[in-house]
């Protein structure tokens, strides 16, 4: 018997979602990093602010408060996910990231490849250099 393959899939990511103690300061803060601005708000089961975003191209980035929220205590704990940020001039791009709340954790892997930063959640995130 011949199987023919499936035809290959052609999905998109529509939406980027992270979740923080405090979604909307989260999503200000990477909306200031990636030059843009929050552009929506989307409320909970009792109307409560419960999600911001703010869309860049295609794609959404979406950050919801959870007061259960816990950040990793990395380097020690696996990521289940996080971002890598590209910008023109990586070492002002991070002066202005610790100015608007990020730090800089002690451990750094990256060398001259990527320096990693905690978002004013406690979640990791790297930035580069753009090529």
């Amino acid at each position: 018997m011949t199987r023919t393959s499936p035809a290959p899939l052609d999905g998109t990511i529509m939406c980027h979602a992270m979740w923080a103690r405090d979604g909307r300061a989260l999503a200000e803060f990477y909306a200031t990093a990636l030059g843009t601005k929050v552009s929506e708000t989307y409320p909970g089961e009792q109307g409560e602010p419960a999600a911001c975003a703010f869309t860049i191209g295609p794609s959404m980035y979406l950050f919801y408060t959870s007061k259960a929220f816990a950040a990793p205590n990395w380097p020690e704990d696996d990521l289940p996910f996080h971002m890598d940020l590209t910008f023109s001039d990586v070492r002002a791009a991070e002066e202005q990231l610790l100015q608007i709340g990020a730090t800089k954790p002690a451990h750094q892997p990256g060398g001259d490849h990527w320096t990693v930063l905690l978002d004013p959640s406690g979640q990791p995130f790297c930035i580069h250099q753009a090529r």
